[in-house]
């Protein structure tokens, strides 16, 4: 790290269960999530500048798509927090991605929390984990879990955490498709399918969370599942074939990664998420793919 400077490593997270409740009032669902996170990680560099304001460059898979204005997660974060501390920003702020962008995977929130991480260490504020915590829910619904990770359920809009004990570690396998899913849109075509009908509260899986504390694959591969899956597949059919292919090599389980349209394979171990990964790759039927193991922390300062 270069005097002046800090780098924060965040990573992404996987849903393994995310239950969608009724459409509230102010527009969002009720939620119960159950947030993992997983070693595929952006690095938020910030610096001291003499230049006043938060200027904002990237790089990585896919970053040129991306604004570097005030409409990024990531600079609103650092402003959030100059704000909250009282004091006038002047920062270069570089993020370089490896987190699937527009991928369900909650890149954008993680840069948030990555953003909140290292001003805080770049202007020593040591600021306490709650009032943190409150500045990610106010940017988020998935940055509070950005900040903690490791595995823990989310309830609300998916902003208030219980942590939740899990033994062990998990192999996953990520099929990225070409372009990424609107979260707005996926909620509507779910909204859609449910047209007419009673939906229940959301609730958390008591077989998720027995899994979890077993630290057993084939048992959580058995509950994973997702209110958003069939809306996401009907917007993007391809993630359908993936599922498939999926199933016909032995994945311990499958599911769309939040509002997609990254697909998460579980894998019995290392070995055989190489193996599912061949097998996607040569099946074409998705980007590229991606390996990694969770849980793993939230976002921490790295040098």
């Amino acid at each position: 790290m270069a005097p002046g400077s800090v780098t924060v490593r965040v990573p992404a997270k996987v849903n393994l269960q995310l239950s969608v409740g009724p459409l509230r009032a102010d527009g969002y669902h009720e939620l119960a999530t159950v947030f993992h996170a997983v070693n595929l990680t952006d690095d938020v560099t910030v610096r001291e500048s003499d230049q006043p304001g938060v200027r904002l460059t990237m790089s990585g898979e896919g970053a040129e798509t991306l604004p570097v204005d005030d409409s990024n997660l990531a600079v609103r974060a650092a402003l959030a927090l100059a704000q909250h501390a009282g004091i006038d920003p002047a920062i270069t702020m570089h993020v370089h991605k490896s987190i699937p962008i527009a991928g369900g995977m909650a890149g954008g929130s993680a840069d948030a929390a990555g953003a909140l991480v290292a001003c805080d260490a770049l202007w020593r504020l040591e600021t306490p984990r709650d009032e943190l915590d409150a500045l990610a829910a106010e940017l988020g619904s998935d940055v509070t879990f950005a900040l903690h990770g490791g595995t823990a359920i989310g309830s609300g809009r998916g902003e208030q955490l219980t942590p939740v004990l899990a033994r062990g570690s998990f192999a996953w396998v990520f099929a990225l498709a070409d372009g990424g899913l609107s979260t707005p849109a996926v909620y509507r075509e779910c909204d859609r399918l449910r047209d007419g009908r009673q939906v229940p509260e959301p609730y958390i899986s008591e077989l998720l969370m027995q899994a979890l504390r077993a630290g057993d694959p084939v048992l959580l591969g058995k509950a994973l599942s997702n209110d958003l899956q069939q809306a996401a597949i009907n917007l993007r059919s391809g993630l359908g074939r993936v599922l498939a292919v999926a199933d016909d090599y032995g994945a311990l389980g499958a599911i769309v990664s939040g509002s997609g349209p990254t697909c998460a394979l579980l894998a019995k171990d290392p070995e055989h998420a190489l193996d599912l990964a061949v097998a996607l790759t040569g099946a074409d039927v998705c980007r590229t793919v991606k390996r990694a193991d969770g849980p793993v922390p939230g976002a921490r300062v790295v040098g």
